[in-house]
């Protein structure tokens, strides 16, 4: 097993893993999004198996006053072939590392209601429930 930071020449296989998590986006609409990410030092990490890509996460460092400097996990997702296997684990292991040696004091991410496995998931992987999401379309 491997993980590493993927680059933008990967796009096709990331995109692969994220519509199983982003159902709605299209390959024109989610290579869009990860070039103009770019501003915010957007980052991708991948882990593989053999060459194939298992579990990915997209992240970024930010500094707010609600949680300082801080990892953010925009997007964590595991093939649905491969589920259970440890490779989300394994994820969160290397984003804690990368998060220490980046100087952030969290990790912060957002999940949907009703994604209640992906709630227990975090728990059980020391993360704390600390705030609700409120979204208003424009």
């Amino acid at each position: 097993m491997q993980i590493r930071e993927m680059s933008l020449k990967e796009l096709y296989p990331v995109y692969d893993l994220v519509k199983q998590l982003r159902v709605e986006l299209s390959y024109k609409e989610f290579e869009d999004l990860i070039y103009e990410m770019r501003h915010i030092n957007y980052k991708m990490f991948g882990v593989l198996e053999r060459g194939e890509l298992m579990s990915y996460a997209g992240v970024s460092i930010i500094t707010n006053l609600y949680h300082k400097r801080h990892l953010f996990v925009y997007d964590l997702v595991t093939d649905e072939k491969h589920r259970n296997k440890g490779y989300a684990k394994e994820m969160l292991k290397y984003l804690d590392d990368f998060a220490k040696t980046s100087m952030c004091e969290n990790i912060v991410l957002s999940s949907d209601l009703q994604k209640e496995d992906a709630h227990i998931f975090y728990e059980n992987n020391a993360f704390k429930k600390k705030s609700i999401v409120f979204l208003k379309e424009v």
